[in-house]
């Protein structure tokens, strides 16, 4: 059995010389549009050219550990653009992102994360969203379990959770799912995965079936398990402070918004430190030229950990370089304590910013 521990991965240290971006995004033609869908070569190969060496965190991240983020989505959908055609999302992390795509509706969204294994677990969303005909057949399927009877396309995201928990999960399910997981990456998509980026996948299909919706987000690497995290069920369901569900699970509409976008290759992971020397800058070095602009770039709290790592100012920089306008929205994430699941209770919240106005400062160079 996989253990989430062996996962992390000792990787070489990736160097921060900025000037060595300069060549590392030359992609395309300028000025030329993004496509209504990009091939599956043109996919891999932004996957794979705009990718730095694998990292590690303290955490395997397969699922966000923020229980209120919900609460920041009604002014984001005010400050950001939605649905303005010319606009792409930037994010980090795993499955929030989706809730904000859905929101937000851009052309293109990059996830840019320093754990190949995120690039896998994306990828393993993709295969997902791509073979469920539903959110009922989408949740069967991540948790391998058999698709409860009398659930529809109507059906809350409750009832669906509900069902789905109490079925027993299979063994046969797991490994008919998973190798169709390899098999549409592989042969449908033919995707160049790595022998590393095969046990990627099946480490994080593996985690879901092992623990059920009751996942959460766990530390590892001698930090403990923590506690008081959100369940996958718990994040699915969770609303704004209004009772408003924005999960990107909470409607068949948001479920399907997300399937199209991942069937035209338009949710791309890349491999990358925030304070590398090239992810985010081919990011944004592809946006240019493609006459697109950064609507929106969900940070989370990766940028405590660049100003531990004193290279926050790198990732100033390398934001600076992105294609900006006013209404471009950091949304990050900030501590009140440290799990923060009750409502009422310490943790995290989500606080926006203009970017524009926070990189001013930062050399574009």
């Amino acid at each position: 059995m996989l253990t989430r521990v062996s996962r992390l991965r000792t990787s070489p240290t990736i160097g921060f010389l900025v000037l060595a971006a300069a060549c590392a995004f030359a992609v395309h033609a300028a000025g030329a549009a993004v496509p209504d869908r990009l091939t599956n070569q043109e996919f891999w190969r932004l996957a794979s050219d705009f990718s730095e060496p694998d990292g590690t965190f303290h955490s395997e991240n397969l699922l966000s550990n923020e229980a209120r983020f919900q609460d920041v989505m009604p002014r984001l959908v005010q400050v950001a653009p939605v649905g303005k055609a010319g606009h792409a999302y930037v994010g980090v992390g795993p499955e929030q992102n989706f809730t904000y795509i859905v929101a937000l509706k851009p052309d293109i969204a990059f996830i840019v994360d320093i754990r190949r294994g995120n690039l896998d677990l994306h990828l393993m969303y993709k295969a997902l969203f791509e073979l469920s005909a539903d959110r009922a057949d989408f949740v069967s399927r991540l948790f391998a379990r058999k698709r409860p009877a009398g659930l529809t396309t109507t059906s809350t995201i409750a009832q669906i959770f509900t069902a789905i928990e109490a079925a027993p999960p299979s063994d046969a399910l797991y490994q008919q799912n998973l190798k169709a997981i390899d098999d549409h990456l592989t042969k449908t998509h033919g995707f160049g995965l790595s022998p590393n980026d095969f046990k990627g996948i099946e480490f994080v299909y593996n985690s879901f079936f092992t623990d059920g919706p009751a996942i959460h987000y766990e530390l590892t690497g001698g930090f403990g398990r923590g506690g008081g995290f959100p369940t996958y069920a718990d994040l699915m369901a969770a609303t704004d402070q209004g009772g408003h569900q924005w999960s990107y699970l909470a409607t068949e509409a948001s479920f399907k918004y997300l399937k199209d976008l991942e069937t035209r290759n338009l949710i791309v992971p890349v491999v990358g430190n925030f304070g590398g020397p090239k992810a985010l800058r081919a990011v944004a070095g592809y946006l240019k030229q493609k006459q697109e602009i950064v609507g929106a770039f969900y940070v989370s709290n990766v940028e405590q950990y660049l100003r531990q790592d004193r290279i926050w100012n790198i990732f100033c920089a390398n934001a600076a370089t992105m294609p900006l306008e006013p209404a471009s929205t950091f949304i990050r994430s900030t501590r009140g304590g440290f799990a923060g699941v009750p409502v009422s209770g310490p943790g995290f919240n989500n606080a926006l910013a203009p970017i524009q106005e926070d990189v001013k400062n930062c050399s574009a160079r």
